[in-house]
């Protein structure tokens, strides 16, 4: 996936010196603040496992979804997904994309390939959410279940209408890159 620097970014410009950001490789690169964040950030997400299934002995789903401790230890991921991202994108310059989230059967057969007479193309909807008050305790990361079950919901509709869906996915913060769609922006 290539992503393309624009001034659409909503962070400031501390961390845009010339190294960082240039087209030259960049050397010498001390990673141990990176590993820290991804240290940080796994040992998070090892929590949010188990209270999920301690909250989840105690409570049905839907009640361990808006359950406080769950949603504070998903805004502490996020935060902290976000600031690897930061410290990435500080250090070497890049914008990655690591919250995306794609799926993908594991036992595709034949009838999902495209055959000859087949045409394909990607299709994407773009939401912009905000957190009001009248959400209550709901962070922005639930809304991402809420999104998900729409398009499960679209995908079915689309199957509903004779259609084939050989791939979806839903993503915060960036466009999901599906099959080959990287290639085809390359091509161009």
């Amino acid at each position: 996936m290539t992503h393309e620097h624009d001034d659409q970014h909503e962070h400031d410009d501390h961390g845009h010196d010339s190294a960082s950001h240039g087209s030259a490789p960049l050397t010498a690169v001390d990673p141990a603040g990176l590993h820290a964040a991804v240290d940080a950030l796994a040992a998070t997400l090892h929590a949010y496992v188990d209270t999920a299934i301690g909250v989840r002995a105690e409570f049905g789903s839907s009640e361990a979804d808006e359950d406080p401790r769950i949603l504070a230890l998903e805004a502490r991921v996020g935060t902290l997904n976000a600031g690897l991202y930061d410290a990435i994108h500080d250090r070497l310059g890049m914008h990655s994309d690591l919250t995306g989230m794609t799926w993908q059967d594991d036992d595709e057969d034949d009838e999902d390939t495209l055959g000859d007479d087949e045409e394909s193309d990607a299709f994407h909807v773009g939401l912009v959410v905000v957190r009001t008050p009248a959400a209550g305790d709901r962070t922005l990361d639930s809304a991402l279940d809420v999104v998900e079950a729409g398009a499960a919901d679209i995908t079915q509709t689309l199957v509903e209408a004779g259609f084939s869906v050989v791939e979806w996915g839903v993503a915060r913060g960036a466009h999901v890159v599906l099959g080959d769609e990287d290639d085809d922006e390359d091509d161009e």
